[in-house]
């Protein structure tokens, strides 16, 4: 964050479980929904740039960091609620979204659920869940995506993981990232904290155990295609997305009005590695909504 950045933390019990989020800033109300294995603390180099023009809403998603770990509701209709009770807490009657991984499956659900309260939506670095349910395979796996069907195995991922939070975790960010490097020890120590949290590890598990119902819920409206703008950004060396699908065809299937943009030399972490170029995108993508 920048020295002139004021950030408030709040928490509230918002559709059942007690929610945390971080706000800054003032305007048309943007919502930024983090994915895995990140919390909040994942958009910190855009929301002090948003918080110049907007409203910037940075939940901790069910699960994850400072927000509730409950036993279910990980489903992505559930989790899209858990959005919509936040706005409703906050007097947001619609909103601009922005996704990254995780995230993106929840607006994905939002943005055909509730589509009055949208006007705009960013999937960044995403392949639909049911996509990737039609897709998946051994060579899919060794692509990059094992870890869905290791997470999904019931209580062995927690047992594993406990103890070696670090380990897990820097797999992925160093993994994951064009620059190893890119994450300082300083910053993948904040994650570390939020995952060694009680219960925090098994709610990012209930997050992908949710597939078997997340892909149902996209195969009811499959032939309904998201009605707001959408723009898709993706890191054009990450082995799971960009290396493995041609994107912005992908969204040309969800959605009626797209717009994609990839990014040389990044990986996975598109607004952590190329904060420049994100920031940008979302600026002239968000030019002209006012709430």
């Amino acid at each position: 964050m920048t020295a002139t950045t004021e950030i408030t933390h709040h928490t509230k019990v918002l559709n059942g479980i007690n929610q945390h989020w971080v706000s800054a800033g003032q305007g048309p109300p943007v919502y930024l929904l983090h994915g895995f294995p990140e919390t909040w603390y994942g958009w910190r180099k855009q929301i002090p740039v948003l918080a110049e023009k907007y409203t910037v809403i940075a939940p901790d998603l069910r699960g994850y960091g400072d927000t509730e770990k409950p036993a279910s509701g990980y489903d992505k209709r559930t989790m899209a609620r858990d959005v919509l009770a936040l706005m409703d807490h906050l007097g947001h009657e619609r909103i601009a979204l922005v996704g990254h991984d995780r995230g993106a499956r929840v607006g994905t659900r939002f943005a055909k659920d509730h589509r009055e309260r949208i006007d705009r939506f960013v999937a960044m670095d995403n392949i639909p869940t049911r996509v990737i349910a039609d897709t998946y395979d051994v060579a899919m796996a060794r692509q990059g995506y094992w870890f869905f069907t290791f997470l999904q195995v019931p209580d062995l991922p927690e047992a594993l993981i406990a103890g070696k939070e670090e380990t897990w975790l820097t797999h992925f960010y160093r993994g994951w990232s064009y620059d190893p490097e890119m994450l300082t020890p300083e910053e993948i120590a904040v994650y570390v904290r939020a995952y060694q949290q009680p219960g925090a590890v098994r709610g990012s598990c209930m997050d992908y155990r949710a597939a078997p119902e997340d892909v149902a819920q996209d195969r009811e409206d499959e032939d309904q295609p998201i009605a707001c703008p959408v723009l898709t950004i993706w890191g054009e060396d990450f082995s799971a997305v960009g290396q493995a699908y041609d994107v912005l065809d992908v969204w040309k299937g969800m959605a009626r009005d797209v717009r994609g943009v990839p990014i040389p030399q990044c990986g996975h972490l598109c607004q952590e590695e190329k904060p420049e170029v994100v920031n940008a995108e979302l600026l002239a993508f968000l030019d002209g909504w006012g709430g």
